[in-house]
């Protein structure tokens, strides 16, 4: 497979679409309020985010492509099984929290079907993430328990990456269902791991490899303006460091974190997702299992929402 670097022959554009996305991700639609609790991802995609000079360092990309340049920032927290408790429950999960922004490029290559990301992550793990002040406000806002745990979360610490993500069309029957497979690799200061997994789609959608969901009006030509459809995703990963569990790479001053012995090095995760669209804008609502992440701790589950708006 032909590969390019900085330089991008005539085959090989970036698209001029621009979006937005947005998702929430909360497990207390479940009646639960534990491990991965809530959990937000902000996303702006631009031709103009072409001029950014990590671009430089986000390895080749396949001949041919079209590239989507972004900014996405994460944000996410975690608790252990009861926030009520006011001191450290030894076994459990450490509360932790993290914000970071992936700079990222996605390239596509329509007539591949295939697709690689790649991105660098950058940002801080621990308090200045806000999540005590966001889950407690939160709950009040529910009527729901104030979680007292906060003061001993995973202290400070840099976030800091690369990740890269490859995914490619195995079999489609027709414009309504197709099979995905994915490899993906991490690996930084706050996660270090190894996943593979395969998805399968079905209904009205514009296909994976034509667009990121949504496109500008120019880019809708000859494309389905109406989506509705469904998904079902699988993932194994092996787990080598998870910062959220361990602690960062470089503050070894935290009040509690688990020893290495005690994280599974095997995860399993699965998603369903539900989808409606219409010509720019598409939302989404799915529900996420993750298998037990470390020694005696259960499976978890949670709900995302999310919207993108292309323009």
């Amino acid at each position: 497979m032909p590969l390019i670097a900085s330089a991008q022959p005539d085959s090989t554009r970036v698209s001029t679409d621009r979006l937005i996305g947005y998702s929430f991700a909360n497990d207390a639609f479940l009646r639960t309020d534990y491990y991965y609790t809530q959990g937000m991802t902000l996303l702006l995609v631009s031709p103009a985010l072409q001029r950014s000079p990590v671009n430089r360092i986000l390895g080749p990309v396949p001949t041919g492509s079209i590239l989507h340049h972004g900014i996405q920032l994460h944000y996410d927290g975690f608790t252990p099984l009861r926030i009520q408790d006011a001191f450290i429950r030894r076994g459990d999960r450490p509360y932790a929290s993290y914000i970071y922004a992936d700079l990222l490029r996605v390239a596509t290559h329509p007539a591949r079907r295939l697709r690689v990301t790649t991105a660098l992550n950058v940002g801080i793990l621990g308090p200045a993430a806000g999540a005590k002040g966001f889950q407690t406000k939160f709950h009040e806002l529910l009527g729901a328990p104030t979680p007292r745990g906060w003061d001993y979360q995973v202290q400070t610490d840099v976030v800091l990456g690369y990740e890269a993500r490859v995914e490619k069309q195995l079999l489609t029957l027709g414009p309504v269902a197709e099979f995905n497979g994915a490899a993906s690799a991490s690996l930084g200061t706050l996660q270090t791991n190894l996943g593979a997994g395969m998805t399968l789609r079905i209904g009205l959608r514009q296909a994976t490899f034509e667009s990121l969901g949504v496109a500008n009006r120019a880019n809708r030509s000859g494309r389905r303006r109406v989506q509705a459809y469904g998904e079902a995703q699988v993932e194994g990963r092996l787990v080598g460091y998870n910062a959220t569990l361990q602690g960062g790479l470089f503050n070894r001053r935290n009040p509690y974190v688990l020893p290495p012995s005690a994280v599974s090095r095997t995860v399993a995760q699965s998603t369903g997702t539900l989808g409606l669209g219409y010509a720019g804008v598409r939302v989404e609502t799915a529900l996420t299992w993750i298998s037990p992440e470390f020694t005696g701790s259960r499976t978890h589950r949670w709900n995302t929402f999310t919207i993108r708006i292309a323009f």
